[in-house]
């Protein structure tokens, strides 16, 4: 029996990879109406998305894919090789993370590791989820995201690289730690046009650059000391858990400096979203295997945003 998707697209589209494609796209257009609503630069904003995405992500994604770390399978919308999904996904997390400890009593300088932290529990829901939702299509089967490793020989988690979930760590580390001096530079310059217009680019390069650069091969692994997919990225993988959870623990302790408002919707809606989204289709496609990591990422992540909220309302009674 055919369905709508037979009459829209040639060959067969899995339906789990269209919602989750249409998902990602409605969230980053709900992060692009609510940078209108609160930004009081809205335009260099959107042009850091626009960086991240193209100038970023995308790149790095694509190069990755050549390097044979991995592959994806097919999307509405593509970036070369890359579902455009994939860059969205990581900007809402970015700027959405921003967002969040821009309310708290966070200094700036601990926000970089701590959007990182973010995007980890993020991709600890979505990888093992997608790399198991295998179809084919035409002659080809794809996992939605496809790891290029051996799973005998390289230390991994439920079929995913450990490196994977640090490497969330350093695309966010070095996109917050780029967009935040450039955002200090737009600051200095009076909010020039000409600056808020170039700022994004300039640090989307470096970033680009950085994550290229053997400082990742580092942290990911202490290259060229080890190699990649050895046991050295378990300590690796702790250290980038443990530092950021530490900076949040002990220099927020729940204290804020403004309250959340319905402009902040996003950093509640985005993360949780994703979070729902990976638990129903972990459930609806049985894979009960790595249940346990998509629930527990989740909820570590809810009850995170959750208490803010909830802390956030009793200073707002104690003090408004």
């Amino acid at each position: 029996m055919k369905t709508i998707l037979d009459y829209i697209f040639l060959e067969p589209y899995p339906l789990d990879w269209l919602v989750q494609d249409i998902l990602a796209a409605l969230l980053s257009v709900l992060v692009l109406v609510f940078i209108i609503r609160r930004e009081k630069h809205p335009v260099s904003t959107v042009l850091e998305m626009v960086a991240f995405v193209f100038l970023y992500a995308s790149i790095y994604e694509n190069a990755a894919c050549v390097m044979g770390l991995y592959s994806y399978g097919r999307s509405l919308v593509m970036i070369g090789s890359v579902p455009a999904s994939v860059p969205l996904i990581e900007a809402c997390v970015l700027l959405t993370g921003l967002w969040f400890l821009e309310k708290t009593s966070v200094p700036k300088w601990a926000w970089a590791p701590i959007v990182g932290l973010f995007g980890m529990l993020q991709d600890f829901s979505l990888d093992p989820l997608a790399i198991r939702q295998v179809h084919t299509i035409g002659e080809v089967t794809s996992g939605r995201w496809n790891w290029l490793i051996n799973p005998v020989t390289d230390v991994n988690i439920l079929g995913v690289p450990v490196f994977n979930f640090p490497g969330w760590m350093l695309i966010m580390l070095y996109s917050t730690t780029c967009l935040l001096l450039g955002r200090w530079w737009y600051e200095k310059s009076g909010f020039h046009p000409v600056a808020g217009y170039l700022y994004p680019f300039i640090a989307m390069f470096i970033a680009l650059s950085l994550m290229v650069s053997p400082l990742s091969r580092f942290l990911l692994w202490l290259g060229p000391i080890f190699q990649r997919g050895q046991p050295i990225e378990w300590v690796m993988l702790a250290l980038h858990l443990l530092i950021p959870a530490a900076l949040l623990i002990f220099l927020w302790r729940g204290k804020m400096r403004a309250r959340f408002t319905r402009d902040d919707l996003p950093i509640f809606v985005v993360p949780i979203i994703l979070h729902l989204s990976d638990i129903t289709f972990t459930t609806t496609g049985g894979f009960t295997g790595i249940l346990w990591i998509v629930l527990l990422a989740s909820f570590i992540h809810t009850a995170l945003l959750v208490f803010a909220w909830l802390n956030n309302r009793r200073q707002v009674l104690a003090y408004g």
